[in-house]
C-alpha cells in the first residue's frame, strides 16, 4: 500500500511539474548588455500571450556554445537561442534546428522588413533556420587624447587610406600614435621600439575563418573574396591579396607599432585600449555600450580606411533566433521567435541602444540613443555605404575555422610565410568538400 501511495504521489508530482512547464519557453543569449532589452520584450510578450512564460538566461561566449552542445546531447537544450552564422550550418546539417519556412508561410510573416541579406543568409534549400534580430559592422575606436597629443585630427582619421605595400596614411597615423617610454613617436629616428609605451594600432588576433574584426576588412578592401557565393564549398584563402594583407599585419609588431601576439593575448586588444596601451583598435558595433561604460577618456568611432579597391569594406553580419528541434513547446517557441523578429520587440532593442536591430529604419533610432549618451556611432552606418560582404558560410565550419585560425596564427607569430601557410591551409579546407 505504501509503495502504491508513493508511486501515486510521484505521478502527481510529475504531472504537476509537466503542467508548470507547459507553455514555458527557455531562451538563451550570450550578450549580457542585451539581456535587459530582451527581458522587457519578454514582459511585453507575456502580457499579450497569457499562459506563455519566457525564461531568459545568459552565458559568456565560450560557455554559451559549450552549454548548447551539451544540451543538444542531453536533451536539455533551450527552446530558443541566439544563433551565429559560424555555428548554424553544423546545427542544421545535424538536424538540430526547426525549419521555420512553413511557419513563416502559415503566418504570413513579412520577411522583407529586414535589412537586405539578413533573412536570406539564414536559409538553405528552401528551409529557414532563423529570423534576423540585429546586424553589425566594424569600425575603429580611437583614443582622442592620444590623437590630439600626436596632432592627428578627426578629419585625418575619417580620411584614412590603406595598402599592403607601405600602409598608406593609415600607417602614418599609426606611427604618429605610437610612442616609446621617452615620448618619441614611431616617425622619429629616436623611437625605441623595445620600450613602447603606447601602440598606435592593435590587431586583436588571428580571427579564424572569418577575421571579422581582425583582418577581413583590410583583405576585402584589397580585393580578396572568401567564396563565390554562400554555401559554395570552395574557398579562396590562397588568394595573394589575402596573403599580402596577413603578411602586412604580421609585420606591424616588428615596426614597434603593435604588440606581439604573445603580449596581446595576455590582455586583449579591447583591454589594451581601455588601459591606454593601444591608441586605436578595430571592433564591432555590438561593443558600443561596452566602451561607453569602460573608456574613461574621450574617444571616437571612425570608419575603416579605404583600401586599394578605392572603397572601405566591412563584414555585414547578422544574428538570428533559432528553435531547437527537441523543444517540447514548439508552437510557443515560434510565437516568441516571431515576436523577437518583430518591429515591436526590435523597437525596444533600438531604444536600449545596445545593437542595431535588423528591421529597416530602427538602426537610426539606436544611433539617436547613442547620441543622447554622448556617443557618435555614425561610423558603423557609414560603413554600410561602402563595400559590405557577408560572413563566409558553408558546411564543416568548425574544421575550416580551426585550419584557418592555426595558419594565420603561425604567420602572425612569424613562424610561417603567409603565402605558403594560406595556400596549404586552403588546400586542406577545400579538401573537406570533395
Amino acid at each position: 500500500m505504501t509503495t502504491t501511495k508513493n508511486a501515486l504521489l510521484a505521478l502527481v508530482a510529475l504531472i504537476g511539474t509537466t503542467a508548470a512547464q507547459a507553455g514555458e519557453v527557455k531562451y538563451v543569449l550570450w550578450d549580457a548588455n542585451q539581456r535587459p532589452a530582451y527581458q522587457q520584450c519578454a514582459s511585453d510578450f507575456q502580457k499579450a500571450n497569457p499562459g506563455v512564460t519566457i525564461k531568459i538566461s545568459q552565458q559568456g561566449w565560450d560557455e554559451y556554445w559549450t552549454g548548447l552542445s551539451t544540451g543538444f546531447i542531453s536533451g536539455t537544450a533551450p527552446d530558443v537561442f541566439t544563433n551565429h552564422l559560424a555555428k548554424y550550418p553544423e546545427f542544421a546539417r545535424n538536424n538540430l534546428l526547426v525549419d521555420l519556412a512553413p511557419l513563416i508561410k502559415r503566418d504570413a510573416v513579412k520577411t522583407d522588413a529586414y535589412a537586405s541579406g539578413l533573412y536570406d543568409i539564414w536559409g538553405r534549400d528552401g528551409k529557414q533556420y532563423g529570423l534576423p534580430k540585429d546586424w553589425d559592422t566594424i569600425a575603429f575606436i580611437v583614443n582622442l587624447d592620444l590623437a590630439k597629443k600626436a596632432g592627428v585630427t578627426l578629419a585625418d582619421l575619417n580620411g584614412m587610406t590603406w595598402n599592403p605595400k607601405d600602409g598608406g596614411s593609415f600607417e602614418q597615423i599609426v606611427r604618429r600614435l605610437t610612442t616609446d617610454a621617452a615620448g618619441n613617436n614611431a616617425t622619429s629616428a629616436k623611437f625605441d621600439k623595445s620600450k613602447v609605451a603606447v601602440y598606435g594600432y592593435q590587431t586583436p588576433g588571428a580571427g579564424g575563418m572569418m577575421g571579422q574584426t581582425e583582418w577581413s576588412h583590410f583583405a576585402v578592401s584589397n580585393g580578396f573574396r572568401f567564396q563565390d557565393a554562400p554555401w559554395v564549398g570552395k574557398f579562396h584563402y590562397d588568394d595573394p591579396k589575402l596573403a599580402e594583407t596577413i603578411q602586412y599585419l604580421a609585420g606591424l609588431p616588428g615596426k614597434g607599432v603593435s604588440a606581439t601576439p604573445d603580449d596581446v593575448s595576455k590582455l586583449g586588444s579591447d583591454a589594451m585600449f581601455i588601459a591606454g596601451k593601444a591608441a586605436m583598435v578595430p571592433q564591432g558595433s555590438w561593443m558600443i555600450t561596452h566602451f561607453a561604460a569602460n573608456a574613461k577618456f574621450p574617444y571616437a568611432w571612425v570608419p575603416l580606411p579605404k583600401g586599394p579597391i578605392g572603397q572601405r569594406a566591412t563584414m555585414f553580419n547578422g544574428l538570428a533566433d533559432s528553435i531547437w528541434v527537441g523543444s517540447k513547446n514548439k508552437e510557443e517557441a515560434w510565437k516568441w521567435v516571431k515576436y523577437l523578429g518583430s518591429e515591436a520587440c526590435q523597437s525596444v532593442v533600438a531604444k536600449a541602444g545596445v545593437v542595431f536591430p535588423a528591421v529597416k529604419g530602427l538602426p537610426d533610432q539606436a544611433m539617436a540613443v547613442h547620441k543622447t549618451r554622448g556617443v557618435d556611432s555614425s561610423a558603423f552606418l557609414e560603413m554600410t555605404r561602402g563595400k559590405t560582404f557577408l560572413a563566409p558560410i558553408a558546411d564543416n565550419g568548425s574544421q575550416v575555422n580551426e585550419l584557418m585560425g592555426t595558419a594565420i596564427e603561425s604567420v602572425l607569430r612569424g613562424k610561417a610565410d603567409a603565402a605558403g601557410a594560406l595556400r596549404s591551409a586552403n588546400g586542406q579546407v577545400n579538401a573537406l568538400f570533395r
